[in-house]
């Protein structure tokens, strides 16, 4: 006779919403400049709410209002990071789960850093070509020869992500290092997702729905700069460390 319930050790990947404040209007504003108010952008992904980069924490938290918001783009909080003790228990009423800093049952594949609400900035593009290069992986890369799909998920730990074939529309690319796509790039590509400032996107054919390098965001549902669109580019971090912005530029590879 089967058992009725059975238990078995596993891990679940999930995505990190790294806040810096616990402020439900700012951090409103704040992903409303990050996604455009896209709903449901994120498909329903697990999701880790970390806010062990709080400087100050309020005496209360509005949580029930946070998973709201979260859950107005897709993401499903199921648990809390960082917090002091006097925050654990309206947590744990609004439903999610208490981490302490040594849970390993829960694996980040990427992190949404959520700063404190700026007012939107201009991203710049570049107009003039970047120096002749071909992009090459780096040793120990993941290299992945067929187009990902929409739905499926690719994950490099610890290194470049190599593509020989496309990524489709709703497919979601990863890597802790950089990303290079050979094929049309349409999904969502997310590079440097361990906080490596260093790592770039790289596309023959670029035309993504969203980038991100270093927790860095941005969204095209105002369409691609012309000058990069349907050609081979690539994306990187530019400026200070506190004020970084996703960078475009078109590439050179005759």
């Amino acid at each position: 006779m089967a058992k009725p319930i059975e238990f078995k050790a596993g891990s679940l990947s999930a995505m990190s919403a790294v806040l810096r404040e616990i402020d439900n209007v700012r951090l409103s504003d704040a992903l409303q400049v990050m996604l455009g108010g896209m709903g449901e952008f994120f498909a329903g992904e697990a999701t880790v709410i970390d806010v062990s980069q709080v400087k100050t924490f309020p005496d209360k938290a509005d949580w029930a209002g946070t998973l709201s918001l979260l859950r107005r783009y897709g993401l499903q909080p199921i648990a809390l990071r960082g917090a002091p003790e006097h925050l654990h228990a309206s947590a744990r009423k609004a439903g999610l789960a208490i981490l302490s800093e040594q849970a390993a049952s829960i694996k980040a594949a990427s992190d949404i850093q959520l700063p404190m609400a700026e007012e939107p900035r201009a991203e710049p593009v570049s107009t003039a070509p970047a120096p002749q290069a071909t992009p090459s992986a780096a040793v120990g890369a993941m290299v992945v020869d067929r187009t990902i799909r929409s739905g499926q998920q690719i994950y490099a730990k610890g290194g470049d992500l190599v593509i020989l074939g496309a990524v489709s529309n709703g497919a979601e690319v990863i890597a802790d290092g950089s990303i290079h796509c050979y094929g049309p790039l349409r999904g969502r590509a997310i590079a440097g997702a361990n906080g490596d400032k260093k790592a770039r996107i790289y596309s023959s054919n670029f035309g993504p729905e969203l980038i991100s390098v270093a927790g860095v965001f941005r969204t095209f549902e105002k369409g691609i700069p012309q000058q990069v669109a349907g050609k081979p580019a690539q994306a990187q971090l530019r400026g200070d460390d506190d004020k970084q912005s996703l960078v475009l530029e078109p590439l050179q590879l005759d």
